[in-house]
């Protein structure tokens, strides 16, 4: 079943992200091999070398993914208001992802901040992703002001540590049915993946655990395999755990064959 952002309908839920690879040859590659239909980008990052967005741009276009740029590495929402409009008039959408740092060494979400961006973002046209925590309250703030998409994290950013909290993943999953929900973050080979999407999650982000591996391309399609896998689990019905065994072949009361 197609994931649905507005009206718009993604086949992939497989998010990428493009930092870190040894090349861009390998970046497409990767992209090529994950299914993706969406990459984010640092616009920071890119502007830290003259002509990078427009040549990325078209690095990108040529895949045929959509754009989804981030404000990594804004302290303040002032800050990430500024480069969202920036990055609007660059590359020509109104998706976003928004990111406001509270924290250095953690390079968690400061959730004050990132409330105060996204309600003026919202009120600018933006279509606003959030990366946030896996705090219930927050999260609810997030929709309040506008948000159809929330971005919490699994771990720290480029920890590789996978669900830390699974519990307050899985109760975001229920208290916000209507929401859709990436897990952004922290995820650090396929079977997290496999994770997030069998708690009911819509999609998720990765990049690290990609573009810092061995083989990013073939790591890109075990990602790929991995959010199908997971997806499909859970809309079959994963099978709920119990203390005691239970035979898989009851033989109380049924007649034998001899």
């Amino acid at each position: 079943m197609a994931l649905r952002i507005g009206e718009l309908e993604l086949a992939s839920r497989f998010f990428l992200g493009t930092a870190g690879y040894p090349s861009p040859q390998v970046l497409q590659e990767a992209i090529a091999a994950s299914g993706t239909e969406v990459v984010t980008v640092g616009l920071k990052r890119q502007l830290a070398a003259a002509g990078a967005p427009s040549d990325f741009y078209g690095l990108i276009r040529k895949t045929g993914a959509r754009l989804l740029p981030n404000t990594a590495g804004c302290k303040t929402a002032k800050e990430a208001v500024t480069l969202a409009h920036m990055a609007r008039e660059l590359f020509d959408t109104r998706w976003i992802k928004l990111e406001v740092v509270g924290d250095e060494y953690t390079l968690q979400p400061d959730p004050f901040e990132l409330l105060e961006a996204t309600r003026t973002l919202v009120r600018d046209g933006f279509e606003v992703f959030p990366y946030c925590t896996d705090d219930l309250v927050s999260c609810r703030r997030l929709l309040d002001a506008g948000c159809r998409i929330l971005m919490p994290w699994g771990a720290p950013i480029g920890s590789g540590q996978g669900l830390l909290n699974p519990t307050a993943l899985r109760t975001l999953r229920a208290r916000l049915p209507e929401a859709v929900l990436v897990v952004d973050a922290g995820i650090g080979s396929p079977k997290d993946a496999i994770q997030a999407m069998e708690l009911g999650f819509d999609a998720v982000l990765v990049n690290s655990a990609v573009s810092q591996a061995h083989d990013p391309v073939k790591m890109a399609r075990a990602f790929r395999l991995a959010v199908e896998a997971g997806r499909l689990g859970y809309e079959a019905g994963i099978m709920a755990r119990q203390d005691m065994a239970a035979p898989s072949t009851p033989v109380t009361g049924q007649p034998f064959v001899l």
